[in-house]
C-alpha cells in the first residue's frame, strides 16, 4: 500500500526583529559579526490531505507577545481560516514541546487528540520548574491548558517514535527540552522533517552550532544527526524559527504568512 502524500504549510505568526547573531548560538556565531541583526520568525505548521488535517504546535497569544516584546502578524486561527480550516474541527494536534511560543493556543482545538512526549509533560510539571532560569521559557497558563485534554482522555503521551497517521510519524529527539519531538511527513517532494526547536535555524543544524536554549548539549547534537537521517536532504529539514523559510519556499495564494513546504524551494 502506498504511503499518503500531504501538503505541509508553515504559518508565520510573528517575529523577533531585534535579535542579534550572538543570541542565536551557544558558543560562537558562525556568521561573522556577533552584533549583526539575526531575527527569528515564529511559526506553527499544518499537515493536510484530502481526508485529514493535523496541526503542529499553536504559537502564542497577543498578551504573551506584548509581555515578551515580540511582534505578532496574525492570530493563528485567522491563518487557519485562510486555509478553510476550522480549529474546532481539527482531530490531531501535535505539540513538539510546551515552550511559550509553541503551546499558547491549545484551547483552540477542543476536539483534537493532543500528541505530546511523556517526558515533556513530566518535565514542565515537575520540580525543575522551581528554577526561574528553567521555567522562563514556559508560560504557566499554557502548561495548565494542556491538562484539560489529559483529563478528558484526549491526550496521547508518547515515549519515542510513533505513527500518528500513515505518512506522519513523531520522533523523540530531546536536547532542546527533555521531551522535544520532531515530525516526519511524506510529501510530493519527499520526506520532510518539521524540526521545530530541535533546530531553530538552518545554520544551527548545518554548522552543528546549537541555539543557546537547551536542556542537554550532547543530546542536541545527536538530535541534529537524527533529523538529517530522517529527512531526504538538507532542504527537507524545516527549522523552527528561520526567516529564510519564508524566502526560500513558495507562498500559498501570495499570502505573506502561509508558506508551502511541500513544494520545492524557489
Amino acid at each position: 500500500m502506498s504511503v499518503p502524500l500531504y501538503e505541509v504549510f508553515a504559518i508565520r505568526v510573528g517575529a523577533n526583529a531585534q535579535r542579534t547573531a550572538r543570541e542565536n548560538f551557544l558558543y560562537d556565531t558562525c556568521c561573522g559579526d556577533p552584533n549583526a541583526p539575526m531575527p527569528l520568525d515564529y511559526y506553527f505548521w499544518v499537515i493536510r490531505s484530502e481526508q485529514q488535517v493535523i496541526v503542529v504546535d499553536t504559537c502564542f497569544q497577543p498578551a504573551t507577545a506584548d509581555r515578551r516584546n515580540r511582534q505578532m502578524y496574525r492570530l493563528p486561527e485567522e491563518s487557519l481560516r485562510q486555509l478553510d480550516i476550522d480549529p474546532a474541527q481539527v482531530e490531531h494536534l501535535i505539540l513538539t514541546h510546551l515552550h511559550w511560543d509553541h503551546a499558547g493556543n491549545i484551547g483552540l482545538f477542543p476536539k483534537a487528540t493532543v500528541h505530546v512526549q511523556e517526558a515533556e509533560l513530566r518535565f514542565c510539571t515537575g520540580p525543575k520548574m522551581g528554577h526561574r532560569t528553567v521555567n522562563k521559557t514556559y508560560e504557566v497558563d499554557d502548561v495548565m491548558s494542556a491538562l484539560p485534554p489529559l483529563f478528558e482522555g484526549r491526550m496521547r503521551l508518547h515515549n519515542g517514535t510513533v505513527e500518528v497517521l500513515p505518512g506522519v510519524t513523531l520522533h523523540a529527539v530531546g536536547g532542546h527540552t527533555p521531551g522535544s519531538q520532531v515530525v516526519r511527513v511524506n510529501t510530493a517532494r519527499g520526506w520532510i522533517v518539521l524540526a521545530s526547536d530541535a533546530a531553530h535555524l538552518w545554520v544551527n543544524i548545518r554548522e552543528r552550532s546549537p541555539f543557546p536554549i537547551l536542556d542537554d548539549l550532547a543530546q542536541t547534537l545527536e538530535a541534529f544527526s537524527e533529523i538529517d537521517r530522517l529527512a531526504d536532504s538538507e532542504d527537507h529539514v524545516i527549522p523552527g524559527h528561520d526567516p529564510l523559510i519564508a524566502e526560500r519556499f513558495p507562498h500559498w495564494n501570495d499570502d505573506p504568512h502561509i508558506i508551502c513546504l511541500h513544494q520545492p524551494p524557489i
